[in-house]
């Protein structure tokens, strides 16, 4: 498989807000390529695959964790923040990868896991055999464990409580995620110099920022319920300084599975920043829940509510990634009705969610995929793609806990799907050889081989986007239609908002849910009454904007229209 890019430019292009424009794609180290047929993906097979990453269209890579680990929670469980899994490959193989990354002028991403360790950690072995030394107040320790009761437990399928007792320190530890994972201590200085200090690690082997794992749950207090304490955003100001002296142009983006009014604290001020991105959770269950019910109100005030951030700072929308499709930011009786659309099976479900990738979410139905991904690319903020939804792979709800949506990715209609020379049997996780989603029929080679393929209709989506900053960096604006399964709004760039040589563009963007043909009658703003309407895909004129500033436009099935206005 060869990939040819158009219009390269060779090395990595100085932009301070390249992240607000950028295409992101999460791929998991373990679970691309396999170099060296031991069963597990690794470093230099991910950089074998760069051409196809490059080709496709991605400006940055987030890589979840890679570190040292006993991947007891997919390598989230920490035991050395300075050394990296062997399965992976070395640290030499890594700093290759950054560098081969940065002459495609693809930036790098990793995972920060701030919150917590492994049970496996040093930091933890030590403070919990030696109480009174250097490290016995690296985590959050106690005599009893009726301490802070109104915490919520975010693993209520597998977590009784919120601590658990240590033989060896004869105290309790305190954990918001699995019991093997506690959290640090972050009322002591001496743990933000370490958090501190390994930033600076890996920023100086050249990554380009960090995803901030669990960032609300840093501190813990009588009064508050263990989320967005004033301490935590403390510390985020404090980390981002720091930053923004020593290493600019890096960037850091907050996991906050919170309101989009309580994420935004998260982006900070002006005059004291915090995250320059922060994932937007409660968009993403949403969309799924108007693919169903075919009635948009729901996303409609989600996208309405006002959240003000600072300039320079964008979201990170998403419809799928490596953990579950949480639910926990929609009303119960959205949530029985998503389960009952989409999870109707118990083995779909974990915690507070869905474990499925997106093409079985939508039994992959193309009409409904390409909405999807149409409207996550024409959404305010940079859109997170996941490996192997561009292929509509599909996922394996009989495997434990969230491997059902990470297994190897599909390069061939081969063994192992190209993933691996290594036998079956060594493999990291089987292969996906499900009906309807069987990696002989469901892989990069015969995606290419087919020029309608969702593969090719995914990267033209996002080179067109591309092509038109407008929705990278352009102002958002709802747009009006009494139709109930329509979805309209208009991006809107500012001079302020372009680069040298660029011109100020405007996009009228329409997304029908109706399962059938519909007819929506949209108003905009009166400044756009008169102006002409382009399909930015084909180049074909559409009605013109009234005077009223009302245009009607027909649709198709679950259809959707980027609409240059001119």
């Amino acid at each position: 498989m060869s990939f040819t890019v158009p219009f390269s430019q060779p090395g990595l292009q100085h932009d301070p807000q390249w992240y607000r424009r950028a295409i992101f794609y999460e791929v998991m180290v373990g679970a691309f390529a396999d170099s060296d047929s031991d069963g597990v993906g690794d470093f230099q097979g991910l950089i074998g695959k760069l051409d196809y990453l490059e080709w496709l269209g991605v400006d940055a890579l987030w890589l979840p964790p890679f570190y040292a680990s006993p991947l007891l929670d997919g390598g989230y469980d920490v035991a050395d923040y300075r050394s990296v899994l062997p399965d992976y490959g070395t640290l030499d193989d890594f700093r290759e990868l950054v560098t081969q990354a940065h002459q495609r002028n693809m930036r790098i991403v990793i995972d920060l896991v701030v919150n917590h360790t492994s049970d496996q950690h040093e930091w933890f072995q030590q403070s919990r055999t030696d109480p009174h030394g250097p490290y016995g107040d690296y985590y959050v320790w106690s005599d009893t464990d009726d301490l802070w009761p109104d915490i919520r437990i975010i693993f209520s399928d597998t977590e009784e409580s919120n601590w658990a007792f240590d033989s060896e320190r004869r105290q309790f530890y305190f954990h918001r995620f699995f019991s093997h994972q506690p959290d640090l201590n972050y009322g002591n200085p001496a743990v933000h110099q370490e958090i501190f200090d390994v930033a600076r690690y890996w920023l100086d082997m050249g990554v380009d920022g960090f995803r901030l794992d669990a960032v609300p749950y840093l501190y813990e207090s009588d009064e508050g319920l263990g989320e967005s304490e004033p301490e935590t955003h403390d510390f985020i100001r404090s980390l981002r300084a720091m930053m923004d002296t020593d290493y600019p142009g890096k960037v850091l983006i907050a996991e906050a599975n919170q309101r989009p009014h309580e994420v935004a604290e998260y982006f900070g001020t002006t005059e004291a920043p915090e995250c320059h991105m922060a994932f937007d959770f409660p968009v993403m269950p949403r969309v799924f829940y108007a693919l169903r019910s075919q009635q948009v109100a729901s996303l409609v005030d989600v996208l309405s509510e006002t959240t003000e951030i600072p300039h320079g700072a964008t979201w990170a929308v998403f419809l799928r990634n490596h953990d579950e499709l949480t639910l926990e930011m929609v009303s119960d009786e959205e949530r029985q009705a998503l389960y009952g659309w989409y999870a109707y099976d118990p083995r779909m479900r974990i915690n507070e969610g869905i474990r499925r990738r997106l093409a079985t979410l939508l039994d992959n139905s193309r009409h409904e995929l390409e909405l999807a991904k149409a409207l996550l690319l024409a959404l305010p903020g940079a859109p997170f793609l996941y490996y192997g939804d561009e292929i509509a792979m599909g996922d394996n709800i009989w495997l434990n806990d969230r491997d059902a949506s990470r297994t190897p990715m599909q390069w061939t209609p081969d063994r192992n799907a190209g993933f691996s020379t290594a036998d079956p049997g060594k493999l990291y996780l089987p292969v996906v050889q499900s009906l309807g989603y069987h990696y002989s029929s469901v892989n990069v080679e015969t995606a290419l081989a087919q020029s309608r393929s969702f593969l090719h209709f995914v990267r033209q989506l996002i080179h067109v986007r591309r092509a038109h900053p407008v929705l990278g960096v352009g102002d958002f604006e709802m747009a009006s239609t009494p139709n109930e399964s329509v979805l309209a709004f208009v991006r809107t760039q500012s001079s302020e908002q372009c680069r040298p040589g660029e011109s100020p563009q405007t996009m009228l963007c329409v997304f029908s849910f109706a399962h059938h043909p519909t007819t929506a009658t949209i108003t905009l703003g009166a400044r756009h009454a008169g102006a002409r309407l382009r399909d930015v895909f084909g180049g074909g004129s559409f009605p013109g904007v009234g005077e009223n500033a009302q245009v009607t436009l027909t649709m198709g099935t679950q259809g959707f229209y980027w609409l240059a206005v001119e």
